[in-house]
C-alpha cells in the first residue's frame, strides 16, 4: 500500500516503522471499503454497546477497531497497541516487536449515517527501554512520537502522514489499488481567517475562548481587523484535513462541564498525532496553557483541550489565557 519511494518522501529510513505504516495503510483501505458498503450489508447504526468513554458505539466503530487489532497484534514489529474503543492496552503474544501503536479507529462516527466524512487517527511510539507490559509504556509525550497520521474517508480517501520530516499527503488510486502521493509537503500559513468550533457549547466556554470567538465574529470592524468564516463538521479528521489544505484553526476547548484542565479529545489517540501533523506542517498546537506535545500523559484515555492550526491564532488564544480574558 506504500512503497520505498513513499518512505523516501516521508524521510523515514526505519524499516520496522515503514512496515507498520504500510500495514496501517492497508487497514485504512479495508475500512474505506467497509464504510462504502455498510448500507448494503446492515453495518450502519448503533452496535448496541458503549465504549470505555461511555459513548454509544456505531457498528462501524467496532468493525474498524477489530481490523486494526487483528492486523497489528499479528504484526512482527508491533509489541502492543491501545485503542480509544478499548479499556486496556493489548500486547502481542510474539516477542521482538519494538513499536507501539495507539489509534482512534473511526473518528467522527456520528457522521456515518448521514454520509459525511469520517476518519482514522493513529500514532506510533517506540517501546521504552526496560518496559513491562502495562499501560505505562504508552504514556509518552507527543514529542516522542515516531510517526503520526490519519485517513479521511470522504469523496476521496486520503492518508496524511508524518515521520518527523514534514507532513505528506497520499490519495487512494483505484487503478493502482494503492495510496499514491498527492502533496509532497503541507505548509500552513501563519495567519488564518477561518476557525472551527462547536458553537453550541459557547455558554460553557472559558472566558478567554468566549472573548477570542467574539473578537473573530466582529470581523474587520473589530479588534482582529479582518473577517472570519466558521466551519464545524464534528469530525476531527475532516476539520484538520481542511486546515492542512487551506488554513485555519481548530478549537475544542475546556468548558465548565469538564474537570479543571480537561477537555473532550483524547491526548494519545487524537491530540498528540494531530499536533505532530500540524506542527510538521508549520502550525502550532496548545491547550491554551501548555503545548500539547509537551504534556506528560498520566492515563491511557486522558482528555485535553485542543487549539491547533495557524500559529498566529494559537498564539492569540494562549495570550488571552495568560491575560485571563
Amino acid at each position: 500500500m506504500l512503497d520505498s519511494a513513499d518512505f523516501s518522501l516521508l524521510g523515514s529510513t526505519d524499516p520496522a516503522l515503514n512496515r507498520v505504516l504500510s500495514s496501517i495503510a492497508s487497514i485504512c483501505a479495508d475500512i474505506k471499503d467497509r464504510i462504502a458498503g455498510a448500507a448494503h450489508v446492515g453495518e450502519l447504526g448503533l452496535a448496541g454497546q458503549d465504549n470505555v468513554q461511555g459513548e454509544a458505539q456505531k457498528a462501524l466503530d467496532v468493525i474498524a477497531n477489530d481490523l486494526f487489532v487483528e492486523s497489528l497484534l499479528a504484526h512482527p514489529d508491533v509489541a502492543g497497541l491501545a485503542s480509544e474503543e478499548m479499556d486496556d492496552a493489548l500486547w502481542a503474544e510474539h516477542d521482538g516487536g519494538e513499536l507501539l501503536v495507539v489509534f482512534d479507529p473511526l473518528d467522527g462516527s456520528s457522521n456515518i449515517d448521514v454520509n459525511v466524512s469520517v476518519g482514522s487517527i493513529f500514532s506510533i511510539l517506540r517501546v521504552p527501554a526496560n518496559s513491562t507490559h502495562d499501560a505505562a509504556a504508552f504514556l509518552q509525550r507527543g514529542r516522542d512520537q515516531l510517526a503520526a497520521g490519519y485517513a479521511v474517508y470522504g469523496p476521496a480517501t486520503q492518508l496524511v502522514l508524518s515521520t518527523g520530516s514534514g507532513t505528506v499527503g497520499f490519495s487512494w488510486h483505484t487503478g493502482q489499488q494503492k495510496f499514491a502521493p498527492v502533496t509532497s509537503q503541507y505548509r500552513l500559513s501563519q495567519a488564518a481567517n477561518e476557525y472551527a468550533i462547536n458553537a453550541s457549547n459557547q455558554r460553557y466556554w472559558d472566558a478567554p475562548i468566549q472573548q477570542y470567538i467574539a473578537d473573530c465574529n466582529l470581523g474587520e470592524t473589530g479588534p482582529r481587523g479582518k473577517n472570519f468564516n466558521m466551519r464545524w463538521v464534528a469530525s476531527m479528521v475532516a476539520e484538520i484535513h481542511r486546515i492542512l489544505t487551506r488554513g485555519g484553526v481548530f478549537l475544542y476547548p475546556h468548558d465548565s462541564r469538564m474537570p479543571e484542565g480537561h477537555g473532550k479529545l483524547r491526548l494519545l489517540y487524537e491530540a498528540n498525532p494531530m499536533a505532530m501533523l500540524i506542527e510538521q506542517a508549520g502550525g502550532d498546537s496548545s491547550t491554551g496553557i501548555q503545548k500539547i506535545m509537551d504534556i506528560e500523559p498520566t492515563a491511557l484515555h486522558q482528555r485535553v483541550p485542543v487549539i491547533t492550526g495557524a500559529c498566529e491564532e494559537v498564539t492569540k488564544v494562549e495570550s488571552m489565557y495568560r491575560q485571563g480574558s
